[in-house]
């Protein structure tokens, strides 16, 4: 026993910011980032909080389901951007949703979504929950550094969601983890202790895009296959790749190393919305399902890098009910 995954939702702030728009506030132009990152505009919260888009992302996945909020036996948030250290942002969704379960957040960067998807296989597995939400909702535009062009250019906020139960849709993953922060760095500062003489770093996105391309590229190839073959199907047999939309040239590059599933097949947002870190994967998601362009039956694999360094990929067959 595994899960299936009954809706999906989805919520953006308001708020769109273009590659023009940045083009005032930074030495950069459309022409750069489009080339660079694949990045047009992205939308970022003005007055909503993270909570606010994961409650709004959680309410549309629920009702897409035709789930209940006292129906939940499981929230798990994944953040790394939530509004608070405690409480939690699971907690928060519980609370605003009207739940009654136990809640709690995992901090994976990117590829929090889909370790978040392992977690509840798991609870399923033990058959000790029947209907679980799992929520990403991401505030980046508070993480970057807005004076450098290299990073901020490339997030931007949003919240995705999925509501699963009882099946057997959830067939194969991939999950690593190369621990370290000598590529991707964003520093808390815990500056109240008058004891602690250790210089604080400002709590920005640090990256190293050379080595983060090089990684990303490597984790997805491999990661993809693996799940694919653990799935027990072909590249063809793929109706889509829901891949993290960090970078359109490493998804390109990614795809073209995967000549066996078909280049069209890697669905792409991340000219809309820009990265939006653990959300971007439920963000797709949601559009795909919405579209019409998933049917029940059909393999959809989800892959994803971030931070840690982590990595992650997945097998589903969408069986909507």
């Amino acid at each position: 026993m595994s899960f299936v995954i009954l809706g999906t939702g989805s919520f953006l702030p308001e708020r769109i910011v273009t590659n023009e728009d940045l083009s005032h506030m930074v030495e950069t132009s459309d022409e750069w980032i489009t080339q660079r990152v694949g990045v047009k505009e992205r939308h970022v919260c003005t007055t909503e909080t993270n909570t606010d888009m994961a409650v709004e992302a959680a309410q549309r996945a629920l009702k897409q389901a035709g789930v209940e909020p006292g129906q939940l036996d499981l929230i798990i948030g994944t953040s790394i951007s939530a509004d608070s250290i405690s409480p939690g942002m699971a907690s928060m969704v519980q609370c605003r949703l009207g739940a009654a379960c136990p809640a709690f957040d995992i901090n994976a960067a990117c590829p929090g979504f889909i370790f978040g998807l392992e977690i509840a296989a798991g609870f399923f597995a033990r058959g000790t929950v029947k209907k679980a939400l799992v929520v990403s909702s991401e505030r980046m535009s508070g993480l970057v550094d807005w004076t450098d062009r290299g990073t901020c250019c490339i997030f931007g906020d949003g919240a995705g969601a999925a509501v699963l139960g009882e099946g057997s849709g959830y067939l194969a993953s991939e999950l690593h983890t190369k621990g370290g922060d000598d590529v991707i760095n964003i520093p808390t500062a815990w500056n109240n202790s008058p004891f602690y003489q250790v210089e604080q770093v400002k709590s920005f996105v640090h990256m190293k895009g050379q080595d983060t391309y090089k990684f990303a590229v490597t984790s997805m190839v491999s990661d993809i296959r693996s799940a694919i073959e653990q799935a027990g199907i072909t590249g063809e047999q793929v109706k889509a790749v829901i891949p993290h939309q960090a970078n359109l040239r490493i998804i390109n590059e990614a795809r073209r190393r995967l000549p066996e599933i078909p280049k069209e097949r890697f669905l792409v947002n991340i000219h809309k919305y820009g990265n939006t870190s653990s959300a971007s994967e439920p963000i797709l998601l949601d559009e795909a399902a919405r579209s019409g362009l998933l049917q029940p039956g059909d393999y959809v694999v989800l892959s994803a890098f971030g931070g840690g360094l982590s990595s992650a990929a997945c097998v589903l067959r969408w069986q909507p009910q």
